[in-house]
C-alpha cells in the first residue's frame, strides 16, 4: 500500500513537470498488470469493472444486480497480489446502508488500498429518482461523508462530481481529486449512444473545476467518461481546459482497447487461406 502522503507528492510533481496524472479502471488482475506496465499514476477498482470485462454495460455497476461493495474487495483480492508499485484505490459506494461506514474504510485500508473513490455514485442520477434518493438517506451527502471519513483515515481520495454543488462539497470535504463525469463512456460494442458532444463536455469540465477549486484552491482535477473516450479526446480536453491536470478512464482504458485487440487479432486467424495441393 502506499500513503496518501507518497501519491499526492508523486502527482504534485508529475503536475509541476508538465505531464498528466493518468488514471485507470482494473476489472480483472491482467488490466492492473498492464496499467502498471503501461505507467499510469493509479488504479482504481470499481464493481462495474466485473460487469464492463464480462461484457455487459457499465451501467449494471449502479443496479441492484450484487452487493457493490463486497463485489469491489472480491475484486481488490484478485487485483492487489499482482501489482507491484501503482497505488490502487477500491470504489466505495458511500451510501451502502448495509455497512457501518468508519469500519469499512478501516478494512478497506487494511486489504491493502491505498485510497477510495465514491463508485457507485448517485451523481448519476437526476430527476424524481435522484430527489427520492436525496430525500430518504441515501444521497449525495453520503459519498461527500465517506469521502471525508477515509481523508481522516490518511486514505488517498478521488470523487466524482456531476454538478457545481457536488463539485464544491466534495473539495470541501477534503478531496485530494475531483472528477468531472461526462456519463457512461461512448465507442466500442457496448458504449453510450446518448451522450454530450466534446466541446459541450469541455464547457461543463470547466465549470465543474471552477466550482471545486472555490472549495479547495489546490485540488487536482481529472477529466472523465462520455466522449472523452480515447488518447486524443482527452489531450484535447487536457490542452484546452485550464486547470485540468488529467485523465481517469475505465471503459476507455480496459474494455475498448480489449475489443479493438482481440477483434483485430482474432480476425487475423479467420483470414486464414487453406492451401490448395496438387495430387501427383
Amino acid at each position: 500500500m502506499t500513503s496518501r502522503t507518497e501519491i499526492m507528492a508523486r502527482l504534485r510533481s508529475k503536475i509541476a513537470s508538465g505531464h498528466p496524472i493518468i488514471g485507470g479502471g482494473a476489472g480483472t488482475g491482467l488490466s492492473a498488470k498492464c496499467s502498471e506496465a503501461a505507467g499510469l499514476d493509479f488504479i482504481v477498482v470499481y464493481n462495474s469493472g466485473r460487469y464492463r470485462m464480462a461484457g455487459r454495460s457499465s451501467m449494471a455497476g449502479l443496479m441492484p444486480y450484487g452487493d457493490a461493495n463486497q463485489i469491489m474487495m472480491d475484486m481488490g483480492a484478485e487485483i492487489l497480489p499482482v501489482v507491484d508499485h501503482i497505488p490502487v484505490v477500491a470504489g466505495v459506494c458511500g451510501t451502502d446502508p448495509f455497512r457501518l461506514m468508519p469500519k469499512f474504510l478501516r478494512d478497506v485500508k487494511d486489504a491493502g488500498f491505498s485510497g477510495v473513490q465514491n463508485y457507485p455514485t448517485v451523481a448519476l442520477f437526476d430527476g424524481i429518482i435522484r430527489a427520492n434518493l436525496e430525500e430518504t438517506g441515501l444521497g449525495f451527502y453520503k459519498e461527500a461523508e465517506m469521502i471525508h471519513e477515509a481523508h481522516d483515515l490518511d486514505l488517498f481520495t478521488c470523487a466524482y462530481v456531476a454538478n457545481d454543488d457536488e463539485a464544491l462539497m466534495m473539495a470541501e470535504a477534503g478531496a485530494d481529486v475531483v472528477v468531472p463525469h461526462m456519463g457512461l463512456t461512448t465507442a466500442g460494442m457496448i458504449g453510450a449512444k446518448t451522450a454530450m458532444t466534446l466541446d459541450e463536455a469541455k464547457t461543463k469540465v470547466d465549470a465543474l473545476a471552477s466550482a471545486a477549486r472555490a472549495g479547495n484552491p489546490d485540488v487536482i482535477i481529472v477529466a472523465h467518461g462520455g466522449p472523452i473516450y480515447s488518447p486524443d479526446e482527452a489531450a484535447e480536453v487536457i490542452g484546452s481546459v485550464p486547470g485540468v491536470h488529467g485523465f481517469l478512464g475505465a471503459s476507455s482504458m480496459e474494455r475498448l482497447p480489449t475489443e479493438v485487440a482481440m477483434v483485430e487479432h482474432m480476425s487475423k486467424y479467420t483470414r486464414i487461406s487453406l492451401p490448395t495441393f496438387t495430387r501427383q
